[in-house]
């Protein structure tokens, strides 16, 4: 289970006259997702998804509040005053050297993500790419796998994905799709209890995305059968992508981001598209957001 307990996260900016301001990206959000769930963060650009997905992840210490995942903490809000600087200090005074020793690379909860980007490494061959995430996670005491046990498991993966065959090509000569399904192999490749998405299927066209969602409903009922049911965290700007992927729409605010309603889509899979329930939740969010921009220009006026 992922909690996440009052989450604020403040960035210092430089504003145009040279002079440092406070910009809030994220605004005490508080959300408990269980296991075996999907769950979409919907917003407009600017709202904060993106930071709170990192502050889930650990990739960002938040301002205020804490990450609990399985009953571990994330990372500590980052100390503000000179008091939680000296506290922080003498607590972790004799960890740092283990960490960057005995610790080393070794992930402190068991989550794979998935960006936009892609964030494969175009030197690698599909399957060496599948082999290098898979190695990393078998590096931290265990007996490392042998060469073609690596390439067993990749080459199931792979093929789940639907890039059976292409194991010896590199990201250049794949497709934009291709490329977002070798990102999704290599994250469920290290079989994680939790992946969080960043836009990953925004740069493909539509039908490929609409593949590329049931790949990866797929796969997720896949873990659901299994002894670790994957949570995944996604976020989206489009609005039917989030109700037909998931088991509930948590909508962001604009900036600062809070989170303004919290959909469930009590939908039994597997979905279609055009089902009038699903239809009328993408409605329900549409219309909100339709009330949000008035409401924003009859103020800027």
């Amino acid at each position: 289970m992922i909690e996440a307990k009052s989450i604020s996260k403040f960035f210092s900016v430089i504003n145009e006259k040279g002079l440092a301001e406070g910009l809030t990206a994220v605004l005490n959000v508080s959300l408990s997702i269980p296991d075996g769930k999907i769950v979409t963060l919907l917003g407009p650009s600017g709202c904060g998804k993106s930071t709170f997905l990192e502050i889930l992840a650990g990739l960002q210490a938040p301002t205020d509040g804490e990450v609990i995942i399985d009953g571990k903490r994330v990372l500590e809000p980052l100390p503000s005053t000179r008091k939680e600087m000296e506290d922080y200090k003498r607590r972790y005074r004799f960890i740092s050297p283990l960490a960057n020793g005995v610790f080393r690379d070794r992930p402190k909860h068991d989550i794979a993500l998935v960006f936009q980007d892609y964030a494969i490494f175009p030197w690698m061959t599909v399957l060496q790419n599948i082999n290098f995430a898979l190695t990393l996670r078998s590096g931290n005491g265990k007996k490392k796998p042998r060469r073609n046990e690596l390439n067993e498991k990749a080459r199931y993966f792979l093929n789940q994905v639907g890039l059976g065959g292409a194991e010896y090509k590199y990201p250049s000569q794949l497709s934009g799709g291709m490329r977002q399904r070798l990102a999704l192999a290599r994250a469920l490749s290290v079989e994680p209890k939790i992946i969080l998405m960043d836009e990953p299927f925004a740069a493909v066209d539509a039908l490929t995305r609409e593949k590329l969602q049931d790949d990866l409903l797929r796969l997720w009922e896949q873990t659901r059968k299994s002894s670790f049911p994957v949570i995944i965290v996604m976020v989206t700007h489009d609005v039917s992508e989030a109700v037909y992927l998931s088991d509930e729409v948590v909508v962001f605010s604009p900036g600062p981001g809070t989170i303004r309603n919290r959909i469930p889509v009590d939908i039994a899979r597997p979905r279609a598209r055009t089902d009038p329930g699903i239809i009328d939740i993408q409605d329900r969010i549409f219309a909100m957001f339709q009330y949000d921009l008035n409401q924003e220009s009859e103020y800027s006026i």
